[in-house]
C-alpha cells in the first residue's frame, strides 16, 4: 500500500476514529486503526467490538491496500507532523513507513485480515433530526446515566420516538433526567437504549447550527451519520426502569427560583463538602425563600435565596453534586422545585411546559424522621 494526503486532514480524522479503538483488549487488532487506500480515497476505521467509527478522506493512491496500525501511536505521530503532505507506505512485513517533510518514522502494523468485521443494519428505521436539538437533548440527560450498574441497560440513554415527538431518558438509581422535544417524525413508534459512551462521542461532532444528522435504528445496532463520520453502535438489551411510575404527579410544595442564583448559592454552600467530607445540603423551603446550609467536620455554611413558594413549608436534604448537575443544563431563567416532604423525590422542572424533568432522590437528614 502506498498513498499520500494532507497531513492535517489525516491527523484530524485519526483523532476522531481512535476514540472507537479499544485500549484494553486481548485482541491486538482492535487497539488499532484499519487503514484502507483505494480509488483515490482513504478509509479509516476504529472499532472496539461495541462502537465503531468510520470516515473517508481524499488521497493520492499509488498502490491500494490495507493495514492496521496502533491507534494511539499513529494519532500521536500524525498530530505532531508539520502542515504538509504526508506519505504513507507499507510492505508485506506489515511495517508502516510515514514521511512528512524531513521527518521519517516506521511503525510495526498488523494484518488487516485480522481486523473484526463491523456489523451492518438491514431493514432499519431511518430518522433525520436537527443536530442542535439532539446535542441539547443528550447534554440534558447523559449526566444521569449510570456509570456502573447491575443493570447494564441503565448505562445508556433511552430514546422514545413517536410521531412528532422525541423523548430521552437517563437514570442511575438516585436521579433521573428526561428531555422532551417536538420533532418532524412520522414513522413507527420506536424505543431503544444507546450506550452513553456512544452518545458522548457522537455529541462531540454535533453542530449547534441547523444541520441534520441521519440515524438508522436496527434490532441490535444503531448508526449515526454526522458530516463525514459514520458511527455504528450496539444497542443495550434489558428492562429499563419504569420511569413514569417514579415521577410524582402532584406536589405539596412548589418553589419557583432564579436558576443561576439557586445554582450559585448551592455552589457556595458546598465549598466545605469534599470527597473525603461528604455531607448533604439542607434546604428549608418557606416564607418565600430557600435557606440552604451544610455542616461538615471542617466547618459550616449557610445561604439564602428568594423564591416564590406555594404550599407547605418543607425541609429536605440532597446531594449537592446531583442538584448542580441538573441546574447547569437548565437554560431557563427560572425553574420550579416540586416537593412532597423530606423523603420523597425532588423534581426540577420548567416553570412552563414539559421540556425537561430532573428527579433527584433526597438524602435523609439526621434530625428528620
Amino acid at each position: 500500500m502506498k498513498f499520500s494526503c494532507n497531513s492535517y486532514e489525516l491527523s484530524e480524522a485519526c483523532q476522531v476514529v481512535q476514540r472507537a479503538a479499544s485500549t484494553k483488549t486481548a485482541i491486538p487488532s482492535v487497539e488499532g486503526i484499519l487503514i484502507s487506500a483505494e480509488d483515490g480515497k482513504l478509509t479509516l476505521t476504529g472499532y472496539d467490538l461495541e462502537m465503531g467509527i468510520i470516515t473517508t478522506i481524499p488521497c493520492i493512491v499509488e498502490e491500494s491496500g490495507k493495514i492496521v496500525v496502533n491507534a494511539h501511536m499513529l494519532s500521536e505521530t500524525l498530530r505532531k507532523l508539520p502542515a504538509n503532505i504526508v506519505k504513507f507506505d507499507s510492505d508485506t512485513r506489515q511495517i508502516a513507513y510515514i514521511e512528512c517533510g524531513e521527518f521519517k518514522t516506521s511503525i510495526i502494523g498488523m494484518n488487516a485480515d485480522d481486523y473484526p468485521e463491523l456489523p451492518s443494519i438491514v431493514g432499519g428505521y431511518d430518522v433525520v433530526l436537527d443536530q442542535s436539538i439532539l446535542k441539547d437533548m443528550i447534554r440534558k440527560t447523559i449526566f444521569s446515566a449510570a456509570v456502573k450498574d447491575t443493570k447494564v441497560i441503565h448505562t445508556g440513554v433511552k430514546f422514545e420516538l413517536e410521531q412528532g415527538h422525541l423523548r430521552l431518558i437517563a437514570v442511575d438509581g438516585v436521579r433521573l433526567a428526561i428531555r422532551n422535544e417536538a420533532v418532524e417524525y412520522i414513522g413507527e413508534d420506536l424505543s431503544f437504549v444507546v450506550p452513553a459512551k456512544t452518545l458522548s462521542e457522537v455529541t462531540k461532532l454535533l453542530s449547534d447550527e441547523d444541520q441534520k444528522i441521519n440515524i438508522s435504528v436496527g434490532k441490535r445496532h444503531i448508526t449515526f451519520s454526522v458530516d463525514k463520520y459514520y458511527f455504528i453502535s450496539r444497542l443495550l438489551d434489558g428492562e429499563f426502569l419504569n420511569y413514569k411510575a417514579a415521577i410524582p404527579t402532584q406536589a405539596k410544595t412548589a418553589a419557583v427560583v432564579n436558576t443561576s442564583e439557586f445554582l450559585d448559592s448551592i455552589d457556595r454552600t458546598s465549598l466545605i463538602i469534599t470527597d473525603k467530607v461528604k455531607s448533604p445540603i439542607k434546604c428549608l423551603f418557606g416564607d418565600n425563600k430557600v435557606i440552604m446550609s451544610s455542616n461538615a467536620s471542617i466547618g459550616t455554611s449557610t445561604d439564602t435565596v428568594a423564591a416564590a413558594i406555594t404550599g407547605e413549608d418543607c425541609t429536605v436534604g440532597f446531594n449537592n453534586r446531583y442538584m448542580i448537575d441538573a441546574l447547569k443544563v437548565c437554560d431557563t431563567d427560572q425553574v420550579k422545585i416540586m416537593l412532597n416532604g423530606p423523603v420523597a423525590p425532588i423534581l426540577v422542572v420548567p416553570v412552563e411546559g414539559e421540556e425537561f424533568i430532573f428527579l433527584i432522590l433526597p438524602v435523609r437528614l439526621k434530625n428528620e424522621d
